[in-house]
């Protein structure tokens, strides 16, 4: 019957009792089926983490040019993984590096939660802050600042 219809003859469940086998152009099939792959692989988000090194001693200007960074990135919706470096002697005053931290997350605590607590790595301490869910708080915010110049030329139509 394949043949005569110029289709292929696919076992869809070999396991089955009795095997079930399929009438169908196998080509179109696999295109079909790639497709519908490549359209699920557009809509997956991809979770981006970037990272941003600190120093124990670090200016208060550089600390706030690289604060800045961290917010570009969580307002983007990348993770951010903050790493504080630590050479030689500043081992023996890891707490220098926790109170960055700390101050970074007090500074950060509107737009990002902690994902990871900071540890020691070696002679790093890492800490991961990830976005807090308020894209829709955004956009609401944006239709509210819009909705006055929406209503403008509403009014100017009604009395023209």
């Amino acid at each position: 019957m394949a043949q005569d219809l110029d289709l292929d003859l696919v076992e869809v469940a070999p396991q089955a009792s009795p095997p079930v086998a399929r009438i169908m152009d196998y080509g179109k099939y696999k295109y079909e089926r790639d497709i519908r792959q490549k359209e699920a692989r557009k809509k997956q988000s991809k979770i981006e983490v970037k990272e941003i090194k600190f120093r124990p001693k670090i200016d208060p200007h550089d600390y706030a040019t690289k604060k800045g960074h961290v917010v570009r990135f969580l307002t983007a919706g990348a993770r951010v993984k903050v790493t504080i470096m630590f050479r030689g002697r500043e081992m023996a005053h890891t707490e220098l590096g926790r109170r960055i931290l700390d101050r970074l997350v007090e500074d950060l605590k509107e737009i990002a939660v902690v994902e990871a607590a900071p540890k020691q790595d070696g002679r790093n301490m890492i800490m991961v802050i990830a976005p807090t869910k308020k894209p829709a708080g955004k956009g609401e915010a944006h239709e509210e600042r819009r909705s006055p110049a929406d209503e403008a030329p509403q009014t100017q139509e009604a009395q023209g």
